[in-house]
């Protein structure tokens, strides 16, 4: 055969994790920053790979801080929000100080996911936007009538029916979210104390408070004259 005719071999498309999550209920108590690298390694994870840096180290009992003076592909704990978030790297060591992140891994109460990448988000939302159209589109054009005499028009067919709602019931809390909110509630109380209202002085009565002073009042009554009264004599002249 040509070289031309031989069939051209595309390499293996990676699988899409996006849609993957994972986790261990046995570690889930105990996960915290110390051992969540260890959490992360375990076999059953399909974000770990094997041939990591990290695994030579696991191997050879050494400290992870060996990775920066090693090369090749390793994950990195990049983020603490304890006691429910952990976020992990996994990125292409050149040097000691020439890193090229590859994939952002995020844990939340103890399960795994990886964050998607910017264009695998646009990819997203874009298609949820055109099927949205879409099923819009198909929707009104359902309603569209054609008469030879009237021409076009709209049949909406509007339901007088009130849908009802199911009650949801929602579900019970687990064991892991319970502990971790007492403990964030413990935290949160050690840091921001509740102040204690001092009580209330007691008022002081006196007996000056509660004696009225009373001041004496002049009463002024206006004299009236009476009818009985009679004016005075008149004087009489004198005769010689």
């Amino acid at each position: 055969m040509f070289p031309d005719m031989m069939p051209s071999r595309v390499p293996p498309t990676p699988e899409n994790l996006l849609g993957l999550s994972w986790n261990d209920s046995a570690w889930i108590p105990i996960l915290n920053p110390s051992n969540v690298m260890d959490y992360f390694s375990e076999r059953s994870n399909p974000f770990y790979d094997r041939t990591c840096n990290n695994e030579i180290v696991k191997m050879q009992r050494l400290s992870l801080d060996q990775l920066n003076n090693m090369t090749g592909l390793e994950f990195v704990l990049l983020h603490v929000q304890e006691p429910i978030l952990y976020v992990i790297r996994k990125q292409q060591r050149y040097s000691s100080t020439h890193v090229t992140p590859v994939a952002d891994y995020y844990i939340i109460a103890g399960t795994i996911y990886q964050a998607p990448d910017l264009a695998s988000v646009l990819n997203s939302r874009i298609m949820s936007a055109v099927h949205h159209l879409q099923s819009a589109f198909e929707e009104a054009s359902s309603y569209s009538r054609y008469h030879p005499s009237k021409g076009y028009s709209w049949e909406l067919k509007l339901s007088d029916k009130p849908t009802k709602k199911e009650n949801s019931k929602e579900e019970p809390s687990s064991l892991f979210q319970r502990q971790r909110v007492d403990m964030l509630l413990v935290e949160l109380t050690k840091k921001c104390p509740i102040p204690i209202a001092p009580p209330p002085a007691p008022v002081k009565t006196t007996s000056e408070n509660l004696e009225i002073k009373s001041e004496p009042r002049e009463v002024k009554t206006e004299k009236v004259d009476s009818p009985c009264m009679k004016p005075p004599p008149e004087k009489k002249p004198r005769l010689n």
